[in-house]
């Protein structure tokens, strides 16, 4: 396969996945894993359920969140932020909601971007229970004194948080580990391109004629993901993985760039730096 049909099958997958409403726990993170199965079928990717409540060093792993739509209807009955036509119209982890309400009320539950007026935002509240939606600030503007019909369809219950993991043997037991998240939304750049990369690593992986080392590839939600793979796999870590990237942001036509460790001085930082030095030399730093 050439460079130009990989790309392309790349892009590809990139369309498929890019729809699906993903969060850091739910079905939207499993439909997207088991797409991405699909384009390695004979690579083992095992599936992991961490139930809601797991403690995961100081952190607990939150309830599982699932919606199947949401919108408001304005009082001359027209339907905006729609979560049908774009998933970025919720706040991610919003609570269940099917009432009327004065514009001033709704108002508060309303999130926009007033220095980028034309764009929908991306918002959350894993951690702290509310509903609310998201328009660009120049729809918020122009919405109309009354009631407002606020319809969510959403269940937050307990469940588990779900994170994929490939192992691909080398001739030691030595890792060089590769991660990416699976949590954003409509975001080709920050949520897409991460998955569909480390999907065609795997694949580049296994195709290599000769391996020294082992390499594992981790997806997990963002934070509370790498957290909970953290924790439970904290002491194979330590003594297993000599170097470890995250994949991220790769899907845009800028520059590449790197965010060091804390101190820069791993094998990790010293390789990558050293190969865009020679490779890409206008890298940023």
């Amino acid at each position: 396969m050439t460079d130009r049909q990989i790309g392309e099958k790349m892009y590809g997958l990139c369309g498929r996945i890019f729809p699906i409403c993903r969060s850091i726990t739910g079905n939207g993170v499993r439909e997207t894993f088991k797409i991405l199965q699909e384009e390695i079928p004979d690579i083992p990717f095992e599936m992991h359920e961490v139930p809601s409540g797991t403690q995961v060093l100081d952190w607990t792993v939150p309830k599982e969140w699932n919606i199947r739509d949401a919108y408001i209807e304005t009082p001359s009955g027209k339907r905006i932020c729609e979560f049908k036509k774009s998933n970025l119209n919720i706040l991610h982890y919003s609570l269940p909601m099917d009432r009327m309400m004065p514009l001033s009320e709704l108002k508060e539950h309303i999130t926009t971007l007033p220095d980028q007026p034309d764009l929908v935002p991306y918002a959350s509240s894993y951690y702290k229970e509310r509903w609310g939606f998201c328009m660009s600030h120049n729809e918020f503007e122009s919405l109309e004194e009354g009631d407002y019909h606020v319809f969510i369809d959403s269940t937050l219950e307990e469940g588990s948080l779900t994170y994929g993991e490939i192992l691909i043997k080398g001739e030691t037991d030595e890792e060089i580990m590769f991660s990416s998240y699976t949590c954003h939304p409509s975001m080709a750049n920050n949520e897409c391109s991460g998955p569909v990369l480390l999907t065609a690593l795997a694949r580049y992986i296994k195709d290599m004629p000769k391996r020294r080392y082992s390499y594992r590839l981790v997806l997990a939600p963002e934070t509370i993901g790498a957290i909970t793979y953290i924790s439970r796999n904290l002491d194979h870590l330590k003594s297993h993985v000599k170097a470890a990237f995250n994949l991220t942001c790769v899907g845009d036509d800028r520059t590449y760039s790197i965010v060091h460790s804390r101190y820069a001085d791993t094998l990790a930082d010293k390789v990558l730096t050293n190969v865009l030095k020679n490779h890409y030399p206008e890298y940023k730093d």
